[in-house]
């Protein structure tokens, strides 16, 4: 072979979802999910090892008909009642590409500015012949017709965007919002209120939950003790870590180890994993 299609882009999987539950999709590549019918919700959850790249991971955003999300994995999914989507896993250097280019995690594009996407990625679906050239072809001119689409999402006001930003590169080292307002320039009540107004929390649980984030992260590596995961992600004491943990997860730190262990090793979404754990109960 000359010429490895594959390579350069090529469809690992696809699933055609009728979402009546939170769903999250893993793997490597880029995600492109078309919502098709009703709406859900769109994050990226920093729930696994991958570290949080130089795209600004963006709030949970609302997806309505007709849109499409492009991001990498874990991208949660959460119907906003009734939601259909069509959603494709495209590897290959060409997919790498394309992912390393999005500046804002789930990048949300609007289906009017890249009209032919939905009909390739019916084609997508349609090709059964695996590892075809066809398939690879498809996967390709795909990417080329994204390559021009608009943002959908709301741009946010550049202070939000400069504390999403501050928190997320100094979430160890910050005492609390206070600190975050001052380093900004601002009067704590002006971010609280222009944050929260943008985003939907205030800044300080947005804190909390990348900081609640970066301990998952480290969890995954045992050799980390709770003392040690505590300090790094700033909290005050593994007590204090384990109580926040709990109140925002459901689940204490041992609890959530022992899950997304399991997790990396049978590769299992988070939510496939509980529900699992579930029946052994």
């Amino acid at each position: 072979m000359l010429f490895d299609w594959n390579a350069v882009a090529a469809p690992a999987s696809v699933q055609d979802l009728q979402l009546s539950a939170p769903r999250t999709l893993s793997g490597e590549g880029l995600w492109v999910c078309l919502v098709s019918s009703g709406k859900c919700t769109a994050s990226v959850p920093m729930a696994g090892p991958l570290p949080v790249g130089a795209a600004l991971l963006l709030p949970p955003q609302s997806v309505p008909a007709g849109h499409l999300v492009l991001s990498r994995a874990p991208l949660a999914l959460a119907p906003e009642g009734s939601c259909h989507l069509l959603c494709i896993q495209l590897t290959g250097q060409a997919a790498g590409q394309f992912l390393a280019g999005l500046h804002q995690l789930p990048f949300l594009a609007k289906g009017s500015s890249c009209p032919a996407a939905a009909e390739l990625m019916g084609r997508l679906a349609e090709e059964k012949a695996t590892h075809s050239r066809a398939r690879s072809q498809l996967a390709f001119a795909l990417l080329c017709e994204l390559a021009d689409a608009d943002s959908a999402s709301p741009s946010l006001p550049p202070l939000v965007q400069a504390a999403i930003e501050d928190i997320r590169a100094n979430y160890a080292g910050l005492y609390g919002v206070e600190e975050l307002s001052e380093r900004l320039g601002v009067s704590k009540s002006h971010l609280v209120r222009t944050f929260t107004a943008a985003v939907g929390v205030p800044p300080g649980k947005y804190l909390t939950t990348v900081r609640i984030e970066a301990a998952q992260r480290l969890l995954l590596h045992r050799e980390y003790t709770l003392d040690v995961v505590a300090s790094l992600c700033g909290f005050s004491g593994a007590n204090y870590l384990c109580r926040v943990f709990k109140k925002e997860t459901g689940q204490s730190p041992a609890q959530w180890r022992t899950m997304a262990g399991h997790t990396v090793r049978s590769g299992l979404s988070p939510e496939e994993a509980l529900r699992e754990q579930e029946l052994y109960i």
